[in-house]
């Protein structure tokens, strides 16, 4: 179930933040992101902390990415890791074109 769900979220020309709003690593993330201009329905924050299927969501990050932890970012289908990544991509550059080449930026 939790791999459906995850995989139902996750598109090519998507970027998806798996979160916890009191969560400060996500905060940082959704901060980062928030300064793109993304076309319509390209960007997406799920906020797991009250889905029952929390843990099972998490373990599944674990197999997937390698970390349980939240945020989970995904740019398109790829995870890109938590809210220090996001920051150091954001800093170095390479965030942007990473946006852009999925096509998710207006």
């Amino acid at each position: 179930m939790a791999q459906q769900f995850v995989k139902a979220k996750i598109r090519g020309d998507k970027v998806v933040l798996f979160v916890k709003p009191t969560c400060p690593f996500c905060i940082t993330a959704e901060e980062v992101l928030s300064k793109y201009k993304f076309k319509p329905g390209h960007l997406e924050t799920v906020d797991i902390s009250r889905r029952s299927d929390m843990g099972s969501l998490q373990d599944y990050f674990l197999e997937l990415t390698g970390a349980r932890t939240v945020p989970r970012v995904f740019i398109g289908e790829e995870c890109i890791g938590g809210g220090s990544d996001v920051s150091a991509l954001h800093r170095n550059g390479k965030l942007e074109g990473m946006l852009q080449s999925i096509g998710a930026l207006q």
